[in-house]
């Protein structure tokens, strides 16, 4: 297997395929109603809808920068924009999980090796530093979600 292949496989795996960590980002999202993912169980942390809109965010940053595109979301409003509705979030993570996927195919195993514009740190670097940062938010949500599940288990 191309080591490109090999990156393709544990974005799918990490999105939503047999992931060893655990559960797998995608189906985490399921069963979140839009109430529950605007809600802040833990002071001062992001919401659950805040953390898929980041990760939309930081998945397109990583294809544009693939496309030879020198990005860097200008802001902190444009890094964790807020989310309106959970659904359409999913979508926007979902689209730009489809667009990294179709870049990636069309990649060549030597582009692996190229400098990312504007970074210190080549594509390979990148597409590994990707799929941690998913996984990291993944463990976020996760913990987000057995959060809210206890309130309403406790009754609040």
């Amino acid at each position: 297997m191309r080591l490109v292949e090999r990156l393709i496989d544990q974005l799918n795996r990490a999105w939503g395929g047999e992931a060893w960590h655990g559960p797998p980002l995608r189906p985490l999202l399921d069963g979140i109603s839009e109430e529950q993912s605007a809600e802040r169980p833990l002071a001062g942390a992001h919401t659950i809808g805040e953390i898929v809109m980041h990760l939309a965010v930081w998945i397109d940053v990583v294809t544009r920068r693939l496309h030879g595109e020198a990005f860097e979301p200008a802001s902190a409003a444009e890094d964790w924009p807020p989310c309106s509705r959970l659904s359409a979030a999913i979508e926007q993570l979902e689209a730009a999980h489809s667009r990294l996927l179709d870049t990636l195919v069309r990649m060549s195993p030597e582009a692996l090796d190229e400098a990312v514009p504007g970074k210190p740190y080549t594509a390979y670097v990148m597409l590994e530093g990707i799929i941690q940062h998913n996984l990291y938010h993944a463990g976020q949500i996760a913990l987000l979600k057995k959060s809210l599940a206890g309130r309403v288990m406790a009754g609040r």
